[in-house]
């Protein structure tokens, strides 16, 4: 049985609400943000209202908003939540230090 804390869903909303905030942040308009980042309006604005967009395009908007190394963490097994409760015990069992001596 795994284990999540989101649905893929919920995920993708809040990334492009997490993006559009970013963006008005920095005062930037859709069309500045399109222009500067090299994806197009259409693109840009159809993220903003469904969610969609492809994983270049999301990497280019991270790019100009700042939070590109964010990305790189992805399947990063060293930072990898527990996809199964055995996963979580093993883990809360795994020594936090060296033994005395």
């Amino acid at each position: 049985m795994a284990i999540y804390s989101a649905t893929p869903r919920e995920i993708q909303r809040d990334l492009q609400q997490r993006f559009r905030e970013r963006r008005l942040q920095m005062k930037l308009t859709q069309e500045g943000l399109a222009q500067r980042s090299g994806v197009s309006l259409g693109s840009l604005k159809r993220f903003e209202h469904t969610g969609q967009i492809s994983l270049e395009s999301l990497l280019k908007l991270a790019l100009v908003l700042g939070c590109l190394d964010d990305f790189s963490a992805v399947c990063d097994s060293q930072n990898r939540s527990p996809q199964s409760l055995d996963e979580l015990l093993a883990a809360s069992k795994t020594p936090k230090r060296g033994s005395r001596t």
